[in-house]
C-alpha cells in the first residue's frame, strides 16, 4: 500500500510549531472539545481496529473532537492512517519515519492540538475509549490531569501481562519513586492520560523525554508545577505486545529517569517564570 497525500491539505495549526501533518479539510474547523493524540510506532495491525472503536464512540460523543495521530516507523500505518483519514475529517496526520519514540510523538500532537482538553491514548488500544467518561469529569472538577490507572481499587485488568513483566513493573516502580518521587501515584506508565488545555500547554512545553519515560516526565513536572493530578481506575487489557526491549531499553530508561530527577527538566520544572510556551518539537523531514 503506498501513501499518497495528494488530496489532503497541509494543516495551518495554532501553536505555530515546526510540524508538518496533513487532514482532509482545512484547518479551519469550530475549535474542538477534545483533542487525542495517538503516538504509534510499527501499529499498521491495530489501527484500523483501534480508530474504528474511537470513531463510534466520539461521534456519538455529543462534543466536537480531533483525534491526531502521531506515527513514525517503517510499515504501513501512514498509507493506512490516510485511507481512514480520507473518510474521517477529524483524523489529523503527523507522519514520521524512523523511529523517535512516544514522547517526541506525544509532543508533536501537542503543538497541533487545539482542544480545551488534550489527552493521549496508546495505538494498540489496551485501553478502551469509553473508559475517557472516568476521567474528563475530573477535568471539570478542578484537576487539571486526570490519569488512567491499573493499580488503584477501581481497575479492571481482563488480561494479566506474563508474569516476569508484572515483576519487572513492580521493580521498575520501586526504582522510579526511589529516583523521582511520585510516592501518592501507583501507575505512571499506563497510556491514558487527559489534561486541561491550559496544564497540556505548559507541561508539554518543558517535556524533552523521547523514550517511555515521558509518562514519568509529564507527571513529575505536573507535580513541580502544582497541577492536581487525579488517578482513575481504569480497564485495561494486554496484546502480548511488548516493544522494550529488556536491557538496552531498561538501562535507557534508567538514564531517562536520572535526567528527568537531576537534569534539564528538573530545572525546567522549578523555574516558575517560565512563560506559558507551546509544546517544544524538532523540525519535521519532508516527506
Amino acid at each position: 500500500m503506498s501513501l499518497d497525500l495528494t488530496m489532503f491539505k497541509p494543516v495551518t495549526y495554532v501553536n505555530d510549531l515546526p510540524v508538518k501533518a496533513w487532514t482532509v479539510e482545512k484547518y479551519v474547523r469550530q475549535q474542538p472539545y477534545l483533542s487525542i493524540i495517538v503516538p504509534a510506532y510499527n501499529e499498521a495491525g491495530s489501527l484500523k481496529r483501534t480508530f474504528a472503536a474511537m470513531r463510534t464512540f466520539l461521534d456519538a460523543a455529543g462534543y466536537g473532537y480531533e483525534v491526531i495521530l502521531a506515527s513514525d516507523g517503517d510499515d504501513e500505518t501512514p498509507a493506512i492512517a490516510a485511507e481512514i483519514a480520507r473518510d474521517w475529517p477529524n483524523l489529523v496526520l503527523s507522519l514520521e519515519s524512523g523511529r523517535h519514540g512516544k514522547g517526541q510523538g506525544i509532543r508533536r500532537g501537542a503543538a497541533l492540538a487545539r482542544g480545551e482538553l488534550v489527552g493521549f491514548m496508546d495505538a494498540d488500544y489496551k485501553t478502551p475509549i469509553e473508559e475517557i467518561d472516568k476521567l474528563l469529569p475530573w477535568l471539570n472538577e478542578g484537576f487539571d490531569l486526570a490519569i488512567g490507572s491499573r493499580g488503584v481499587a477501581a481497575s479492571r485488568i481482563e488480561r494479566y501481562q506474563p508474569w516476569y513483566r508484572r515483576l519487572g513493573s513492580r521493580g521498575f516502580g520501586l526504582l522510579m519513586h526511589a529516583i523521582v518521587g511520585l510516592p501518592e501515584l501507583t501507575d505512571t506508565q499506563c497510556g491514558f492520560k487527559y489534561f486541561t488545555r491550559r496544564a497540556a500547554l505548559d507541561i508539554f512545553a518543558r517535556a524533552r523525554i523521547d523514550g517511555y519515560m515521558c509518562d514519568v516526565e509529564l507527571l513529575y513536572l505536573a507535580s513541580q508545577l502544582g497541577y492536581k493530578v487525579k488517578e482513575v481506575g481504569i480497564r485495561w487489557r494486554d496484546d502480548g505486545d511488548s516493544r522494550l526491549q529488556l536491557v538496552s531499553g531498561n538501562v535507557r530508561n534508567v538514564i531517562d529517569l536520572l535526567r528527568i530527577r537531576f537534569g534539564p527538566a528538573a530545572a525546567r520544572a522549578s523555574n516558575a517564570v517560565l512563560p506559558l510556551a507551546a509544546p517544544s518539537v524538532q523540525p519535521s523531514p519532508d516527506h
